[in-house]
């Protein structure tokens, strides 16, 4: 008797196994994700280590601070290219304002957007191993910005895995 429920408990575990992996798999993308790629804000991003700053010309006049997971950062410290699949760089934007403080320093004033990169060879197979993702208050921008990525880091850094962010010694 004690066999048969155990048997029983275990083919129902099985089949509440497979329905909720059904599930998920069959789940449409989180509004959360981007167009084309479905990259999502990572959480814990804002604890990752800082890579390197970056400032925008205008006309977007931005002042950028670039930080990753510990996957990317172990291969920047190393020099390894191609970054590895599980790698991560999140790119924070802000808008340049005069420091009320000290006014010869500039400082973040309004952020303006938050841009992800994942690689995953496997399933970015078309894009170099590399999903984008940019968003504007949390929000996935329209399929059009997102269209721009690849090209745009196709064209100009090619020679460094797509990344244009170099590791600030």
């Amino acid at each position: 008797m004690k066999l048969a429920i155990l048997g029983a408990v275990a083919v129902a575990a099985a089949g509440f196994a497979v329905a909720v992996s059904y599930s998920e798999a069959t789940e449409a993308p989180s509004a959360n994700a981007s167009p084309i790629y479905g990259v999502t804000i990572p959480e814990g991003y804002r604890d990752w280590k800082f890579v390197a700053p970056a400032q925008e010309a205008p006309p977007l006049d931005e002042l950028r601070a670039v930080l990753a997971n510990d996957i990317a950062i172990d291969a920047y410290k190393s020099g390894t290219l191609p970054f590895p699949d599980g790698s991560i760089l999140v790119k924070l934007a802000y808008k340049r304002k005069q420091s009320t403080e000290f006014p010869p320093a500039t400082v973040p004033g309004a952020p303006t957007t938050v841009q992800v990169m994942v690689k995953d060879s496997k399933k970015y197979p078309d894009s170099h191993g590399w999903g984008f993702g940019r968003f504007i208050d949390g929000k996935p921008v329209d399929v059009a910005q997102h269209e721009t990525c690849l090209a745009c880091h196709e064209s100009r850094v090619k020679d460094h895995d797509y990344v244009f962010t170099r590791y600030a010694q």
